[in-house]
């Protein structure tokens, strides 16, 4: 969430990182949040000057009694009784207003770093790293969604059957290799010394809006309305969500955490051959790392995440390119973030695999996540994380790139996981 105080100092900076998301009236609503925090402030200093004022007359209504000045007394309770029906007006008054002002700030994205670029959407993304070669498959090659039916590893009608649509069952090899990616994955994490989280995968309404799902994302999550729980998007929810109202200190950082999690996603709206077979999913597995830095720290790690989702690629022999994502195609969080692509050679298209995003103070001002430095200076973290990987579009990486006459075969690093290297 925007931190008002930084509107208020530097309103141009932020007006101009926020037009780098094409955003339609931005200016009158960060005036809006200007003026109603004019007011608040305004109303707080008229209650506390009243507030004082009434404290400072009730000692001298208690002293005049005692000095048998009761006369003098009663007069000044008169004065008091209008002091706080003013007082109660007031604080009615305060509480609107800062309702207002926090409904209009959760309207309000991340400022985009200065790094990011302009844009309105994925065209506009800056491919800053590429590697690997693109296979080159034979003229019989099949995408992942025939090759499933083929070797019978993963049912998307049996998942229909008793689910709906988005909800695959995976089965045999398929279950295995799934057991395996994220054996690899939490195994790598904990050798980059990550903390390894298992939480819960339903959350409570102020978890959603500490790391910024609600009041954004609502009609993309799934709501169990009669507990008012949510099912994660994502291991970063419930897992950022630990460290909520809390004030670390030196000694307590890095925080560096890594879950397993199945995630769930309605994906409403989406439709068409982009997200077919394994492409989107409803129900998919995912592991997460997360990071909380210092400020002066948070780039430097942005730069570590991404080179270490990255080398998973690359020892999983993916072909993969690393995209700098524009204003306009950043989630709301976010303040500057990366995307890593597949290469899915049968479909012939690259796939989103993981982001890794720096949030900055966005999410920690909603969490009220703080550091208190050896000086005794208490200040805002810098939150940060990245999918360390997300399963399905890896899975549709392996299954298509590595398909042979043969069989489909399994990359080195991951058959001491599986205990085969062929699925056939």
């Amino acid at each position: 969430m925007l931190q008002v105080s930084v509107l208020r100092e530097d309103k141009d900076k932020v007006i101009n990182g926020l037009k780098k998301r094409r955003l339609k009236n931005i200016e009158a609503t960060l005036e809006s949040i200007l003026s109603l925090d004019q007011k608040r402030r305004q109303t707080q200093q008229q209650h506390d000057s009243f507030l004082a004022e009434s404290n400072t007359l009730a000692k001298e209504i208690g002293a005049l009694m005692k000095g048998g000045q009761k006369e003098q007394a009663e007069k000044i309770k008169a004065r008091t009784a209008e002091l706080k029906r003013s007082i109660a007006d007031l604080a009615t008054d305060l509480s609107k207003t800062e309702e207002e002002l926090q409904k209009l700030l959760y309207s309000v994205p991340n400022v985009p770093h200065e790094r990011v670029p302009d844009g309105g959407g994925p065209d506009d993304n800056l491919k800053v790293h590429e590697w690997g070669t693109i296979p080159q498959l034979g003229s019989d090659a099949v995408p992942h969604w025939d090759l499933i039916k083929k070797y019978d590893i993963i049912d998307f009608e049996l998942g229909n059957k008793i689910s709906g649509a988005g909800f695959p069952v995976y089965k045999g090899k398929g279950a295995k290799l799934q057991r395996a990616l994220i054996n690899f994955f939490l195994n790598e994490a904990e050798k980059q010394g990550y903390k390894e989280i298992q939480p819960p995968i339903v959350v409570n309404e102020a978890s959603g809006y500490g790391t910024g799902q609600l009041p954004d994302k609502e009609g993309q999550m799934y709501h169990i309305t009669e507990d008012g729980l949510y099912l994660i998007p994502t291991a970063e929810v419930p897992i950022t969500n630990l460290y909520r109202d809390v004030i670390l200190s030196d000694a307590d950082l890095p925080v560096k955490n890594a879950g397993f999690t199945p995630c769930f996603r309605r994906e409403a709206g989406s439709w068409g051959a982009h997200v077919r077979g394994l492409n989107r999913l409803h129900q998919f597995d995912k592991v997460e790392i997360v990071q909380i830095r210092k400020p002066e720290e948070s780039y430097q790690t942005l730069d570590e995440m991404c080179a270490y989702v990255q080398s998973l690629l690359e020892k999983l022999e993916l072909p993969y390119r690393k995209l700098l994502l524009c204003g306009g195609d950043m989630g709301v969080n976010s303040a500057m973030t990366f995307d890593m692509e597949v290469y899915a050679a049968a479909q012939q298209r690259w796939l989103e695999v993981s982001s890794v995003s720096n949030f900055e103070t966005f999410q920690a001002n909603r969490l009220k996540l703080r550091y208190k430095s050896k000086e005794g200076k208490t200040q805002l973290l810098h939150t940060l994380n990245g999918s360390a990987l997300a399963l399905p579009r890896i899975v549709a990486g392996i299954l298509e790139n590595n398909q042979t006459k043969d069989g489909i075969r399994i990359p080195k690093v991951l058959v001491p996981y599986t205990g085969f290297e062929m699925i056939n």
